[in-house]
């Protein structure tokens, strides 16, 4: 056994056990989805930020850098900058509202304010989205686990996904919030070290920038599939993603959620740098590998001294493991409150909601797995939940926030608009996009369109408004 793999299976074995631990003191629902709405700026900024620091943006962030260059910083930046939203206008709102009226979920807040049709249409959107996060973290640890030891692909994704479900179905958010604490903490560490380390091994930043003679490599704004568009892809995302609002559910007052989101966004920005920097090494080391995705862990085993490589390595095992409890909790949740409690069972109590969710967490960790072991590449996979995500919640939820007189026809019109275009702009062209606008971009600009349309038919026509 190499001292790499002996080390991941060790710390795997630290998380299993250190969730266990803490699930002890979970005793309802209200300490699994909200961590008892008592979580301080510090909590909300570890693990915001250890679940948004997953295998896009380390294995797959590196992987576009090696591919694309510079212009990969824009990946990383732009989930940054949608955090810098939800931490200064969008997160203090809807937590005084989950507070207010008791809300668990996204779809709770949805029903509040716009009905049960359209809290059923995006529960299921999200249902089918966030299956592709856990998956994209397993894919990752998979090829984790192949660079270390050889270790099969279906074997990785059986050992990462077995980690996750273990330790998050003992205790949900509140477990994760204090995994994700010691995630961090290895994460930011081991990059720390590993990044100057790497760009000396290959002989100095020089060395590594002589690496491509394509002035296209260098472009900070566009090279390739990477560049500003990403802002439309991953910015709407982060605002709204249901795993990110539900943690701020969990925050005890709105200083906590400015602070510890406003924390998250800035290291993503700082650390946003890393990912492209370390492809970029990578291609100057290794220039034909017949995966981009396997730059990061060829750099972390064969680019730097083996002890750093190993601290690495346990780095972006955490940075895999943390966002995949993550779309584990946004799966979950939303299954047990949004369908089970609301749908198929509301006298259940919440022994029984609570039963039901543990149940589900393993459930959709094994249907992860699956998904993992047949997809092909992280960032294809995540990219699928980004744009669903953006396209199906962004205009729904701003719009609930700051419009008044919004209402479920405009809800739906826009939900409909945006996943129908998203959709066909993707089949028609191959997910080029059309006329400059990438298909999550085209999605999100029909979404406006079709609720500013409605809004202002309803308007014409006087009807009554629905206000939270």
């Amino acid at each position: 056994m190499t001292l790499q793999l002996a080390l991941l299976l060790g710390y795997s074995a630290l998380l299993v056990g250190l969730g266990l631990w803490i699930g002890r003191r979970v005793s309802g629902t209200k300490d699994f989805f909200v961590a008892g709405r008592q979580l301080g700026p510090g909590l909300i900024f570890s693990t915001m930020l250890a679940a948004n620091i997953g295998a896009g943006s380390t294995v797959g962030a590196t992987g576009l850098g090696y591919r694309d260059g510079i212009a990969a910083w824009w990946w990383v930046a732009s989930a940054g900058m949608g955090s810098l939203v939800l931490a200064l206008w969008i997160g203090p709102r809807l937590r005084a509202i989950a507070a207010r009226h008791d809300l668990k979920t996204v779809g709770d807040f949805l029903e509040l304010r716009y009905g049960r049709e359209v809290r059923a249409i995006t529960s299921l959107l999200i249902w089918l989205g966030s299956l592709a996060i856990p998956a994209g973290q397993l894919i990752a640890i998979a090829s984790i686990l192949n660079v270390v030891a050889g270790v099969p692909k279906y074997a990785g994704c059986l050992i990462g996904g077995g980690v996750v479900v273990v330790y998050f179905t003992a205790g949900g958010l509140l477990t994760s919030a204090w995994v994700n604490m010691v995630q961090l903490a290895v994460k930011l560490g081991g990059f720390a070290i590993a990044l100057p380390l790497a760009v000396q091994g290959a002989g100095g930043w020089n060395a590594v920038s002589a690496v491509h003679g394509d002035a296209t490599y260098w472009n900070f704004w566009q090279s390739g599939a990477s560049g500003w568009m990403y802002l439309f892809l991953l910015g709407p995302a982060f605002i709204v993603s249901p795993g990110l609002l539900q943690k701020i559910y969990g925050a005890r007052d709105d200083r906590a959620v400015r602070l510890g989101v406003g924390m998250n966004a800035l290291g993503l920005l700082l650390y946003a740098a890393v990912p492209p920097t370390l492809g970029i090494v990578a291609r100057a080391n290794f220039p034909d590998l017949p995966q981009h995705e396997l730059a990061l862990p060829m750099v972390l085993m064969h680019g730097v001294p083996p002890l750093v490589g190993s601290l690495g390595l346990a780095a972006v095992f955490s940075a895999e493991i943390s966002a995949a409890d993550a779309g584990l909790f946004m799966l979950t949740t939303s299954l047990s409150q949004d369908l089970y409690k609301r749908f198929l069972n509301p006298r259940a109590d919440d022994q029984r909601v609570l039963a039901v969710t543990r149940g589900a967490a393993v459930v959709c960790g094994g249907v992860a797995i699956a998904l993992a072991i047949v997809s092909p590449t992280i960032i294809g996979v995540i990219g699928v939940f980004y744009g669903l995500l953006g396209v199906s919640l962004f205009v729904p939820i701003l719009a609930g926030l700051y419009v008044g007189r919004a209402g479920t026809p405009e809800a739906l019109a826009s939900i409909a608009a945006g996943v129908a275009t998203m959709a066909a702009v993707q089949l028609a062209t191959g997910g080029r996009g059309v006329a400059g606008m990438t298909p999550a971009l085209a999605g999100l600009a029909a979404a406006t369109v079709g609720f500013v349309v409605v809004f202002i038919s309803r308007l014409r026509a006087h009807e009554p408004e629905r206000v939270v």
